[in-house]
């Protein structure tokens, strides 16, 4: 997270200068949390803007759960 918000991060987040975490799933295995996230990447824009409207409607930055 911190790399991201120093503008560090990968391609993606750089070129769209990406700095807040919105919306995160927890997965216990690997495959899982694969599946799920190309079933939200297949999701229009509109999809995504409401499952983020569901768990985090005000937008909050979530990365500072990650923070050490």
């Amino acid at each position: 997270m911190d790399e991201h918000k120093r503008g560090e991060g990968g391609d993606f987040s750089k070129k769209y200068h990406l700095k807040r975490l919105v919306y995160y799933e927890v997965y216990q295995d690997i495959k899982s949390a694969i599946a799920r996230e190309k079933q939200i990447k297949a999701g229009s824009r509109s999809q995504k803007i409401a499952l983020i409207n569901t768990l985090n409607p005000r937008w909050l930055d979530l990365g500072s759960e990650f923070e050490q």
